[in-house]
């Protein structure tokens, strides 16, 4: 997972499409897009970008390119937050919870599931 890439807001926004589509052309990719619409060559260039990063494979038909994702959101997601905890918070997932209580943006209850997750994931790691 070392070699994977933070992508920048744009290949974001084209990845999580490619994710919910599963496969899709360029016209695909903007269909889903908000308004305004990107034009077809920045679209087509940021999916071009996402494949030399190795995010994104296609299969030709003839002149025309269908693209799919080689890397799963889930897969991004861990890489991403990962990076997020190293980056802010000193690697410490305690350090990224108690943030986000300070920011209020977790009351006491979303703490005790969040505890409740941990001593479940705990427990299924004894059997």
């Amino acid at each position: 997972m070392k070699d994977l890439k933070e992508l920048t807001r744009a290949e974001d926004q084209v990845m999580q499409i490619l994710w919910l589509l599963e496969k899709g052309f360029v016209k695909d990719i903007i269909e889903k897009m908000p308004e305004p619409k990107p034009a077809y060559n920045t679209v087509s260039t940021i999916v071009r970008i996402l494949e030399t990063k190795g995010f994104v494979g296609h299969k030709a038909y003839g002149k025309t390119h269908e693209y799919f994702p080689l890397i799963s959101k889930e897969k991004y997601t861990r890489f991403y937050l990962n990076n997020l905890i190293k980056g802010y918070f000193n690697g410490s997932f305690q350090n990224l919870v108690s943030f986000f209580a300070k920011e209020n943006k977790l009351n006491a209850i979303d703490i005790e599931k969040l505890l409740e997750e941990l001593k479940n994931k705990d427990h299924e790691g004894d059997h």
